[in-house]
């Protein structure tokens, strides 16, 4: 009788725990997949609105107005650091017009935390693919070590060494570590990619950030 060894028949065959790491490798790999299909949107939206916002900065329009446009707490990235370097501007004047000591020191904090919190969200969820690259051949390596012992088992209750009886066993093993590398290479790689984009973003927010400061440093100087 020919053996099946199609995925769900050596699934079905394989032992309790291999059966687990299978399913533990599988479902990483579509968290790590989900991940990766959401940061690439985000990341491509995110881009695109810092454009519009760029494009509408330099445009020439006075910084007071175009802060009236987007209100104190917009959707974009950009237009938040933005809302948040203004609004502490705003409230560094006094009521006849003064500005308060420390002004500039104020509205740098503000715009690094904004930074900060909107490099937090791009970085969300990085670390869960990081951790997939890293830890799922090693996950898929203890269920192929298990395989194997277990195939080392059965070729001894039988007492034969035919290859029948011993490639199942092994198959069922070795898929183990092919998920492990299914779900770990994609992990590993885009991880590295959306790692790099989400620095060139944060770095682009924070060379806006200093521009902006010069400018109001200026009016601040004046």
């Amino acid at each position: 009788m020919e053996t099946d060894f199609s995925f769900f028949a050596l699934f079905w065959r394989a032992s309790i725990i291999v059966q687990l790491v299978m399913l533990i490798l599988m479902l990483a790999s579509f968290q790590a997949w989900a991940i990766i299909v959401q940061k690439l949107i985000t990341y491509s939206r995110t881009r695109r609105e810092a454009a519009v916002f760029d494009t509408s900065f330099w445009s020439g329009e006075p910084l007071d107005e175009l802060y009236q446009e987007i209100g104190a707490d917009p959707d974009g990235s950009s237009e938040k650091i933005f809302a948040a370097g203004m609004l502490e501007w705003r409230r560094s004047h006094k009521a006849d017009g003064a500005l308060i000591a420390g002004a500039q020191a104020r509205i740098d904090r503000s715009m690094d935390v904004a930074i900060a919190k909107e490099a937090e969200g791009l970085n969300k969820g990085l670390s869960f693919l990081a951790t997939v690259g890293s830890t799922a051949p090693f996950v898929g390596l203890f269920g192929t070590v298990w395989g194997i012992m277990r195939a080392f088992i059965e070729i001894a209750q039988q007492q034969s060494t035919n290859l029948a009886v011993v490639a199942p066993g092994i198959a069922e093993a070795l898929l183990a570590t092919g998920l492990g590398l299914l779900a770990a290479i994609p992990a590993v790689i885009f991880y590295n990619k959306l790692s790099a984009d989400s620095d060139r973003i944060v770095a682009g927010y924070e060379a806006f950030a200093d521009e902006f400061a010069t400018i109001l440093s200026r009016q601040l100087d004046s």
